[in-house]
């Protein structure tokens, strides 16, 4: 999935006044042109986002990379390269280098609450995504003369950043938010299952980390 093309595409938008101004083209022509554009990347960014959320209910959630959130995410994974690959199923089984780790009614369960939390968080992030680059979408789908306008004077992308945030923060915060209770049933299966306790990576401080990077990106200005 390449999220970033509709946004290319809505910024592309931007040169198509002064090209088509250069080969001649009616502004009536261009602006149809645009709308097109806008409207075929609409519906790519449904139909990407569409399937990433199917594909969460019907895949492993893979646990390669462990769960961590904020700029410390990389130190973190770091030590972790050399774990083999673990994946809870839709079914609750935990595998490790693809083979099934004896589990107890008990620990799947725990495996599916935590799943569950997990693709729970995903969902929300996925629709922030979509959220973001419909914003962005909307906010370059003006008028030709603000088109031109707004790309030359940054008036334009000031708009696309201002509405981006303005429909993202919601969603960032309910992540922030449900990170305590992922935390917690993260460590109550890393306690009753000890095969799980290397991709249990998320720790209290991402969660205050998550708190200050919402308050830091999205602070009123």
């Amino acid at each position: 999935m390449n999220a970033s093309k509709p946004v290319a595409i809505a910024l592309l938008a931007l040169l198509l006044p002064l090209g088509a101004q250069a080969a001649g083209s009616a502004p009536s022509e261009t602006r149809s042109e645009i709308k097109r554009e806008m409207a075929d990347a609409r519906q790519e960014v449904r139909t990407e986002m569409a399937k990433a959320r199917a594909e969460l209910g019907s895949d492993n959630l893979s646990l390669d990379q462990g769960l961590h959130f904020g700029k410390d995410g990389k130190r973190k994974s770091a030590g972790k390269d050399s774990l083999p690959a673990a994946q809870i199923t839709p079914k609750g089984d935990f595998l490790v280098d693809g083979k099934a780790v004896a589990i107890n009614p008990q620990q799947r369960q725990q495996l599916l609450d935590y799943r569950g939390q997990v693709i729970e968080l995903a969902r929300v992030g996925i629709d922030g995504g979509e959220l973001a680059a419909m914003a962005a979408l909307d906010a370059t789908d003006v008028s030709l003369f603000s088109l031109i306008v707004g790309g030359l004077s940054g008036s334009l992308e000031r708009r696309v950043e201002a509405s981006v945030k303005q429909h993202v923060e919601p969603l960032v915060r309910q992540i922030c938010q449900r990170l305590p209770q992922v935390l917690e049933s993260q460590q109550q299966l890393a306690t009753s299952l000890p095969q799980f306790q290397p991709y249990a990576t998320l720790e209290r401080g991402d969660i205050d980390e998550c708190e200050r990077d919402l308050r830091n990106e999205f602070a009123t200005r």
